[in-house]
């Protein structure tokens, strides 16, 4: 019967060991006099022999499948059944790794041509079968994904009106296109007409499932707005940073504002495909994954780097986990693909609504580094990515920008709608965290990308 197996140390290794014993034995007996000097030439060649070994255990092949997708099969296996796992190939796939995806209980629930990847659902029983096929690259989980927006914090404080950007340089990201990948957008909310009235989300596509592109959860047009909004509802007071901008809107987060891996990768894919198409220049991603994998092995982190050596720049929020409930601070929370070296990773800080940079602080609950992916070599050794990580930080807290039509985050917390003039009434929502300080990158980039195409 195939099942998960657990890992266990190679005999040549456990050989090693035991010929390590017989040597130190053989070292103490040799320690009588006229022995000490063999008994140092021994010590050397052990001291040899070790670090070889050593060296070529941490040269040997990594384990190609994640620790948290170990988990999930062997209790899926024990109860017969299935997973669902994101598969990334290299050159040279084998005849029986086609053959492994050709099985009648084997199904490939998605291609990611431009990204060497594929969504694949299978028994438990064969996860670790297809982890070891030749021109496997790497099998993960489809991890559940999340929006970095937060609702607690935003509703629990004194409110404070913070304008998300105020433009001096003459600049609009005219002719810019920013993907957006978030919960959905409110295309016909006011904030996303141009000059003639003209709509400025010229382009939406749902990746979830769920056969809409609009914004039940209220997450998405927020975010958008704050990198791409015209500030016409409230007056100017609180425009986006790249008012004339072209919005992308690829909705990977359904109703409840969660998602998977999947649908990032579905839509960082077709980014890639149509980049040229809508001059995408800037991909915003207000939301990650847990970070387990070492970025060299994360299929959104890998992505994101085929997107940033395709010409884009990718901005993603590095998190809401930078405290633990007792107020604690906590470190080592960077999540995925925040984790990528090539993403622009935000956290956020707190402006107090004042244009003064001397009373700035990071947030409390922004993320910090190092990030905490991993790899393991051949002897079950973890190796750690530890970079520093946020990049930088944007204002992030108490962020007043565009709300979509009866969204559910303020349906259940109607203290976050903002009231800041009577016409704008339920037109423009708060919302606190890292969600918010991406897009305020997202816009200075397609800020920067406008006046210097070339970069």
């Amino acid at each position: 019967m195939e099942g998960i197996k657990v890992k266990q140390v190679r005999r040549h290794h456990a050989a090693a060991f035991l010929s390590l014993l017989a040597l130190l034995a053989s070292l103490c007996t040799g320690l009588a006099p006229g022995g000490a000097s063999r008994a140092g030439i021994k010590l050397a060649r052990l001291r040899t022999e070790a670090t070889a070994l050593s060296a070529a255990k941490q040269d040997e092949p990594a384990e190609k499948i994640s620790s948290d997708l170990l988990e999930v099969a062997r209790d899926a296996c024990a109860r017969g059944e299935r997973v669902r796992v994101i598969l990334q190939t290299g050159d040279g796939a084998s005849a029986s790794l086609a053959a492994l995806l050709r099985r009648r209980d084997v199904r490939t629930a998605g291609r990611l041509p431009g990204l060497g990847a594929r969504v694949v659902e299978l028994p438990a029983r064969l996860v670790e079968r297809l982890s070891e096929q030749r021109g496997v690259r790497f099998v993960s989980l489809d991890r559940e994904t999340v929006s970095f927006g937060h609702v607690s914090l935003t509703t629990g404080t004194d409110q404070v009106r913070t304008t998300a950007g105020t433009n001096v340089s003459g600049l609009d990201g005219t002719g810019i296109g920013i993907a957006v990948l978030d919960s959905g957008i409110d295309a016909k909310h006011t904030a996303f007409l141009d000059h003639n009235n003209g709509v400025r989300v010229v382009y939406s596509k749902d990746f979830t499932g769920e056969g809409r592109t609009d914004d039940p959860y209220g997450h998405g047009t927020h975010v958008a707005s704050i990198a791409a909004g015209n500030g016409r509802i409230s007056n100017a007071e609180y425009v986006g940073i790249a008012p004339a901008a072209n919005v992308i809107n690829l909705r990977v987060l359904g109703t409840q504002g969660t998602g998977r891996v999947s649908n990032i990768l579905a839509a960082l894919d077709w980014v890639l495909q149509n980049r040229a198409l809508y001059n995408i220049r800037v991909a915003n991603l207000s939301l990650g994954a847990p970070a387990v994998d070492s970025y060299k092995n994360d299929p959104v982190c890998q992505a994101v780097r085929k997107l940033v050596d395709a010409g884009l720049v990718v901005v993603a929020a590095a998190g809401n986990l930078g405290k633990d409930a007792a107020g604690n601070k906590i470190y080592g929370a960077i999540h995925s693909p925040g984790d990528e070296p090539s993403a622009i990773t935000v956290g956020a800080s707190n402006t107090f609504g004042t244009d003064y940079r001397s009373d700035d602080t990071v947030t409390t609950y922004s993320s910090r580094g190092p990030t905490r992916g991993y790899w393991t070599d051949a002897a079950g050794v973890r190796h750690h990515d530890n970079l520093v990580k946020p990049d930088l930080v944007a204002p992030g807290n108490k962020i007043i920008d565009a709300q979509s039509a009866g969204n559910l985050l303020v349906t259940q917390n109607p203290s976050l709608d903002a009231n800041v003039s009577g016409s704008a009434q339920r037109e423009q929502m708060y919302l606190n965290g890292t969600s918010m300080a991406t897009p305020a990158v997202a816009g200075s980039a397609a800020l920067l990308l406008q006046a210097n195409p070339k970069l």
